[in-house]
């Protein structure tokens, strides 16, 4: 099948996308209250594709699906009007237009995504559930969906894994969850320091890896960080055995080898990949019990679930 074209629209677009979303929305089931979709002109839609601009899906030239991009929230970028035509559902048209979607927000560097989604269309929520978006809000029948997205970057050395991870605390509260991964010696224990610097705690915080996890009371009135290394552990089983689900709700939980473990702790939570690439000149990145030598780390924060939608992850993160 020749691949799908999707194009950031302009103006002169504008018939084609009202087009398909009269269309799209003409053909859904009538709702109550009805949607305005079907109130779009082709002067409205060209002046939202001259500001905020939109997506315009074709395959060999014909228009096959359409949404117009909404920037009146700072840090996010919304999902308006995404439209299918009707006759040509199941071809993958709604999944290429989120992916681009995304990739212009991180463009744009915004945070997150956010659409509206009315509870009448359960195949339409579904469709958002699948791509990892999380319902926040909700206004009479119509659900607020966001999704924040992930970001990935290079951090040369220790002290700067530090401060990347201290800039992180900034974000956490009791409740949190972050799951590291990563090779022996990639920096994950340094990591945990600074968070450990950011959060206040008592330290040192040290590898946990014969103690299996270690709490580090606050010493700012904040939360205790809980450190925990899961690399002797040999399933969720065990994860259970050493009850932290009593602290959980009351701490930051840090689980380094948690993988396919950890994550039954929380129904939210972020994952942390660390890994090591190519020798650059500078300061050794870990600890003497966590240490590779003078090699540049990549570090990948995931968010997962509804208690990290609409929170500046990148923004905080990268400086954006």
């Amino acid at each position: 099948m020749t691949a799908l074209n999707v194009i950031e629209a302009g103006p002169e677009h504008a018939k084609q996308v009202v087009d398909i979303i009269h269309r799209s929305f003409g053909s859904r089931p009538a709702l109550d209250p009805p949607s305005t979709a079907m109130d779009e002109t082709e002067e409205s839609v060209a002046a939202v594709l001259a500001g905020p601009g939109g997506l315009l899906v074709e395959r060999r030239g014909l228009p096959m699906g359409a949404l117009l991009f909404d920037e009146s929230r700072p840090g996010l970028l919304g999902l308006r009007r995404v439209a299918v035509d009707p006759d040509l559902q199941d071809r993958g048209v709604a999944s290429a237009m989120v992916g681009v979607a995304e990739d212009t927000a991180e463009e744009r560097g915004k945070d997150g995504i956010w659409l509206h989604v009315r509870e009448e269309l359960p195949e339409t929520v579904q469709f958002w559930t699948r791509r990892f978006y999380h319902p926040h809000a909700q206004d009479g029948s119509t659900i607020e969906f966001g999704k924040t997205l992930w970001l990935s970057r290079e951090i040369p050395t220790a002290d700067d894994m530090k401060a990347f991870a201290g800039r992180l605390s900034t974000l956490l509260h009791a409740g949190d969850l972050l799951v590291l991964s990563g090779d022996l010696g990639a920096g994950k224990t340094t990591f945990t320091q600074g968070l450990g610097d950011g959060l206040g705690v008592r330290g040192p915080v040290t590898s946990p890896t014969f103690v299996i996890a270690r709490t580090h009371p606050s010493l700012v009135g904040g939360p205790p960080l809980v450190h925990v290394d899961a690399y002797r552990l040999g399933d969720a089983a065990e994860i259970d055995d050493i009850d932290l689900d009593a602290t959980t709700d009351d701490a930051v939980t840090v689980v380094e080898w948690g993988d396919g473990l950890a994550e039954q702790l929380s129904d939210s939570w972020l994952h942390v990949r660390i890994e090591v690439r190519g020798a650059r000149p500078g300061d050794p990145l870990g600890t003497s019990v966590d240490t590779d030598g003078d090699e540049t780390r990549v570090v990948t924060v995931k968010p997962h679930g509804p208690r990290w939608v609409g929170v500046p992850l990148r923004s905080t993160l990268l400086g954006e």
